[in-house]
């Protein structure tokens, strides 16, 4: 029987951008508010994939 946690692996956090990725000119779409929204989306699936298997460990 396949191992449920190798089918349905823990999502992984989305990578901070580097200091130097953000020019500082205010951008509307700011490279730190991109990486905002993943991890928002990221504590999402997070939160469900932990739902789904009770039993792994933090």
């Amino acid at each position: 029987m396949p191992d449920p946690l190798e089918q349905d692996p823990r999502p992984q956090p989305p990578v901070e951008p580097g200091a130097n990725e953000c020019c500082g000119s205010g951008c509307p779409l700011c490279v730190y508010d991109l990486y905002a929204e993943d991890v928002a989306r990221y504590r999402q699936a997070l939160a469900e994939w932990k739902a789904r298997h009770p039993e792994a460990a933090d």
